[in-house]
């Protein structure tokens, strides 16, 4: 199956999920959570670590982590396998305990308000849950979360809790008042999410932090393609998958056909007035084609060249053109957009 890339730079914030094997339980007892959260504590000393919000639930686990350095791979990889194996020596079992790989959305930190929405829907989840016994008690009841360590002073927090920026990008601040202030702010929360409207408004303000690839504005999802790009350079780019790799595939490709179309002296227009097989529009499948992952119905639509099915046999005859115009044209292209020769298709 193939995976989801890893951007890893300094300063990153991500949103970090991972459930247990099968669906099953990765906390069977009181112990199982004291020894979740003490390994937490020191993958974070490992690390450098700064945890923003976090929750222990049955079967799964949230994170809203900071990487001061660009190590989550090697940090999760560490921490994963720490508490697994000390897991099933607890319990005297053996094999996996997590299902998988992580998952972990990048969220943007320097504008909009990305931060506070991640870190809302990790302290809402006991909620979400059903695992809050007393409504009068809220959040606070649940122990294992962050929540309850926001509504009190530093020195009782764990070292690596950081609570001044969830408070800030809501406009509070970390004192006895703003404390109060965020905890009338999530009991606030609590009550919409009772009700029909305020669930309908959540399932849209969490869209990107339970389905997408980042949590972020439009800038900061260019910002991570390069990276993403970076990321697979030199590897075997058909093993990785998933939304952020299609992102990437068809801004890549977007810019190839735009450098083609400059070379082919080809405008917009002349796309729509084209045949949907026309050469030209088969040179500009075939380089986007041979140097990304773009699928043949993105290239379809892009260049409307009609049904999808049709596109490998467009892409083939451009490949195959060995002599002629055709194959000028392709050495015109390879030269103009500064990419390597491969192999054709």
């Amino acid at each position: 199956m193939a995976r989801k890339p890893r951007v890893e730079y300094e300063g990153a914030v991500y949103h970090v999920m991972n459930r247990g094997n099968r669906g099953g339980k990765i906390f069977k007892d009181k112990l199982d959570y004291e020894l979740f959260f003490y390994t937490m504590g020191e993958v974070c000393e490992r690390t450098g670590w700064k945890i923003h919000s976090f929750v222990q639930l049955p079967n799964h686990f949230h994170w809203q982590v900071e990487t001061p350095e660009a190590n989550l791979v090697s940090g999760m990889k560490w921490f994963l396998g720490a508490y697994s194996q000390r897991f099933n020596n607890r319990h005297g079992q053996r094999g996996h305990v997590f299902q998988g790989r992580y998952k972990a959305i990048p969220i943007e930190t320097e504008s909009g308000n990305y931060f506070e929405t991640v870190s809302t829907y990790v302290h809402l989840n006991p909620a979400r849950a059903g695992l809050l016994r007393d409504p009068k008690k809220g959040l606070k009841q649940y122990r294992w979360s962050s929540y309850p360590y926001y509504l009190v002073p530093a020195g009782q927090r764990p070292a690596c809790l950081e609570v001044s920026r969830v408070l800030g990008n809501i406009g509070l601040d970390d004192t006895p008042r703003g404390r109060r202030d965020y905890a009338d702010y999530m009991r606030g929360r609590v009550r919409d999410l009772r009700t029909k409207n305020g669930k309908k408004a959540f399932r849209e303000e969490w869209k990107p932090v339970r389905y997408g690839w980042y949590a972020g504005s439009e800038e900061f999802k260019e910002k991570l393609l390069g990276k993403i790009a970076d990321a697979v350079e030199g590897r075997q780019r058909a093993s990785y998958g998933g939304d952020e790799i299609r992102a990437h595939d068809e801004n890549e490709a977007e810019r190839l056909i735009v450098a083609g179309m400059e070379v082919l002296d080809i405008a917009e227009d002349d796309l729509d007035r084209l045949p949907k097989g026309h050469d030209l529009k088969c040179l500009l499948a075939w380089l986007a084609h041979t140097r990304t992952m773009a699928s043949h119905g993105w290239l379809a639509q892009r260049l409307r060249m009609g049904y999808s099915t049709s596109v490998s046999t467009y892409i083939r005859r451009a490949g195959s053109a060995r002599s002629g115009t055709t194959a000028r044209l392709k050495k015109r292209l390879l030269k103009a957009v500064s990419v390597n020769t491969r192999t054709d298709p």
